[in-house]
Order: structure tokens, then C-alpha cells, then sequence
């Protein structure tokens, strides 16, 4: 039951808003299927699969309102939940930036779903888990590494007649191979809307080279360096682009908490703030990394240009803020696209004549979040490069850097690849700054 139709969600749904009372009520079903393989030190250590549907309910009694959630959907069980959402309604506060239930409303069409996806197997998994165990252990190596898939939809409805319905699928898959003696480590990851562009093969490859070459490093001496940032130093739950995009929300610019906020009062929208190369836009329709159409209110999402040649073309607005300020709201997008070149991670370490490269960052933690300044560490593959090559691994370092620095000080921009459900190229940064080194590999 875990992947329910459009006709079927909305069956469940239209049968819960028939048993509302309450002023305005609305009700979202969410579901999933999903299925997973671990592996450390070459050997397979978990996997499962797991169902899941989940109805959530709220109510609304003027300003007040509560919520009610349950995953079984027989009439007594959507009625009680639907009871407890409006008894908790009449027991809440009244909210002060309430805004009432949005009416119909229109929705793009991405192809955010692949039947090839959605017909994974155990088989499958254990396959993957297996080609790159085996590639790990005819080199020496220890492989580690995650595979994770799944089916889902979203489906929305309330008593203003909006609806809305989205099906998507996703396959991620993430790999740390090491050297025996642990003084060389790699590092590759990816995920896929279609599971036919997946190559656990390809990718195991991709670590292994790296923790192989990345044997006993050599300390380099912390400073400002020419960086190739990979884009999985880029983009990660907490990665430096995450941050900025995360960043960009007018409240907080104009309450004055925010590097968008300006002296005085007001925001910087408009105004260039990073190199003219630098265009960042959400698109759902987007075929490599398509994303949500609609959010958790049902407001649509569409394309939108974040950052436009280094100009912050647009800002997100909640509908409160929005009404507040006069402005447009603007639903936060699921997933980004920053615009890059044709170069490749080799492409540009050719053109670097002294510089480092640098496969991933983690631990990135908030230093200054008006100046986005941010801490962490490299790892997982270091190297120095030097007239085109690379000429040895080195000791990883803690940097302190902020995004809007770092998209100031762009040398070159790379071929854009899908990553953490965004599209994001490798990017050559110079004067990036290192503070001390790390003996963790």
C-alpha cells in the first residue's frame, strides 16, 4: 500500500476533509518504499526494506489550529484522527501570523519518477554491494558503503479545493575505500532518478584510485590556497552551497540576521554579490535533477533564478512575510542548479599550475551566519597539484571559508553533475583559506 495512485490518495483524502467540522482543514498523505544495502570492511553488515503510508491531518478553528497524524485508513481511524486534530485545535493558542488555506491551484509535470527505480530488487542491492566489494578486495583495498532506494508520492488536499499529487524515485549510493595500513582513504557518491544511469562499478573505481594515491601524505604548511573544490566538497546535507542556498530568506534578511541584510534596514535583493558567472536557479522540470512541484502549503514550485550573473535575483518569502512586506511568496525549492562550463575535474587541474584539490568537506559547522563564514575539514583524497598534475597526497586541512567569498574569487567553473538531488559543477577557487592540518584521513 506503500505507493498509493493519485485516485487512490485523493479517495482517502476527500473521505478525511468529509469528516472535518473545523473552519478550514487540510490533509496530506506521504508514502514510501524503500530498500537498503551497508557493507564495511568488504563485507555486508545490514540490509532491509521498509513500507510506509502516513496520513497527516489539520484543523483549523479561526486562528487556532492542531494536527493529527495516523497510518491506518479504515473510517474509524480517519474520523478519530480527524477528532483529535480539531480537539487539539480548540485547546491551541491563536497563531499571530496565521494565513488561511490556499484554493486550487496548477502544478508542473516533471518526470520525477522511473519505473526501473521503483522495480528494485534485493538481488539488485546485493549485485552492487558485491561489484564493488569485489573490485575493493582484488586491489587490497577496504571498501564501506551505503546504497539506498526508493519509491515515494506526496499527495494534498483540503476544503478550498486545492489538490495536489507528486510520484518521484531516487537511488543514492555513497562508497569510502581505504588502505590497509588506513593512511590513504576515497571518497565517491552519487544518486540517480533512474537507476539505469547507476554504476557501483564506476564509482568504487573512483575511491579506490584515490585511496590508493592518497598513501602517506605530506604536510603542507596552512595558508590561502588555489582550491579544486569536487562537488562533493560543495554539496552535502550541510555543504558550503547547501548554506547559502539555505541562506536566503528574506525575513531573516530583513530582521536584520542575515548576510543579505542591509545597514539601516531592508535586504540586498538585487544587488551583485558574486563573480558574473555565478547563476543559481530551481527547476523542476529539469530532466538530470528534476525536483517538488508543489510544498508542504501546496504553493507551486516553479523555475526561479536565485542568483543571476552574481546579482540575488530573488529572495524566499513564506506567505506571512510575503503579505507583511508586499511582496510575492516564494515556495523554497527542493533542490538547486548552479550553471557551469564544459570542464572537467581533470580539465581543470591541467590549467592549475600550484593549487590543491580536494575531494569532500565534512563537519562543517557555523562561524559567523551574517558573514556565512563556516569551519570544517577536508578528507577522504587531498592532493597537491602542481603544472597540471598531481604531484603527491597531502595532510588534510580545517579551512575557514565563506560561500559568498569563495563565489567571489571563481577562477574557472566545471561540467555540472548531479549531486545530493542538485546539479552542481566542480569549481577552481583561489585564496581559499586553511587554517591548521588534521592528521585524519
Amino acid at each position: 500500500m506503500a505507493i498509493l495512485s493519485k485516485d487512490e490518495s485523493q479517495a482517502i483524502l476527500k473521505k478525511v476533509i468529509g469528516f472535518s467540522t473545523a473552519d478550514e482543514c487540510q490533509a496530506s498523505l506521504d508514502g514510501r518504499t524503500t530498500g537498503n544495502v551497508r557493507y564495511a570492511r568488504n563485507s555486508v553488515s545490514t540490509a532491509g526494506a521498509s513500507d510506509n503510508v502516513r496520513l497527516v491531518v489539520e484543523s483549523r478553528f479561526g486562528k487556532r489550529s492542531g494536527v493529527a497524524t495516523c497510518n491506518e485508513f479504515d473510517d474509524a481511524t480517519l474520523r478519530r484522527c480527524v477528532q483529535r486534530a480539531e480537539e487539539i485545535a480548540r485547546l491551541a493558542p491563536e497563531d499571530p501570523e496565521y494565513m488561511p488555506l490556499l484554493g486550487p491551484q496548477q502544478y508542473l509535470t516533471p518526470v520525477s519518477y522511473a519505473a526501473s527505480t521503483a522495480a528494485i530488487t534485493p538481488d539488485f542491492r546485493a549485485q552492487a554491494a558485491g561489484d564493488s566489494i569485489a573490485l575493493c578486495a582484488a586491489k587490497g583495498l577496504t571498501g564501506a558503503g551505503y546504497l539506498e532506494d526508493g519509491a515515494y508520492f506526496q499527495a494534498l488536499r483540503n476544503n478550498k479545493g486545492l489538490e495536489a499529487y507528486q510520484q518521484s524515485t531516487s537511488i543514492d549510493f555513497s562508497v569510502t575505500v581505504r588502505t590497509p595500513d588506513g593512511t590513504g582513504s576515497g571518497y565517491a557518491v552519487a544518486d540517480f532518478t533512474d537507476a539505469g544511469k547507476f554504476n557501483a562499478k564506476t564509482l568504487t573505481q573512483t575511491a579506490a584510485d584515490k585511496a590508493a594515491g592518497s598513501r602517506n601524505a605530506k604536510a603542507l604548511e596552512p595558508g590561502k590556497y588555489t582550491v579544486i573544490l569536487e562537488p562533493a566538497a560543495l554539496v552535502s546535507d550541510e555543504g558550503l552551497l547547501n548554506n547559502l542556498m539555505y541562506s536566503l530568506g528574506a525575513r531573516e534578511a530583513d530582521e536584520g540576521r542575515s548576510f543579505l541584510s542591509k545597514k539601516g534596514g531592508g535586504n540586498k535583493l538585487g544587488e551583485k554579490l558574486f563573480d558574473p558567472r555565478i547563476t543559481i536557479y530551481s527547476d523542476p522540470l529539469n530532466a538530470q535533477a528534476p525536483g517538488g512541484v508543489f510544498d508542504g502549503e501546496g504553493m507551486p514550485v516553479k523555475r526561479m533564478n536565485w542568483v543571476e550573473k552574481g546579482v540575488v535575483k530573488n529572495m524566499y518569502y513564506s506567505r506571512f512575510w510575503a503579505q507583511k512586506t508586499g511582496k510575492q511568496a516564494t515556495p523554497f525549492p527542493g533542490s538547486f542548479i548552479m550553471e557551469g562550463g564544459t570542464q572537467s575535474v581533470q580539465d581543470l587541474i591541467k590549467s592549475t599550475e600550484k593549487g590543491i584539490l580536494v575531494t569532500r568537506l565534512w563537519y562543517i559547522r557555523d562561524v559567523d551566519p551574517q558573514t556565512l563564514l563556516f569551519t570544517g575539514l577536508t578528507r577522504d583524497g587531498t592532493f597537491y597539484i602542481e603544472n597540471g598534475k598531481i604531484k603527491f597526497p597531502i595532510k588534510n586541512f580545517r579551512f575557514n571559508e565563506s560561500p559568498i567569498i569563495m563565489l567571489n574569487n571563481v577562477e574557472a567553473i566545471g561540467k555540472p553533475v548531479r549531486l545530493n538531488g542538485n546539479l552542481v559543477p566542480p569549481l577552481k577557487i583561489r585564496d581559499f583559506t586553511f587554517t591548521s592540518l588534521s592528521d585524519a584521513v
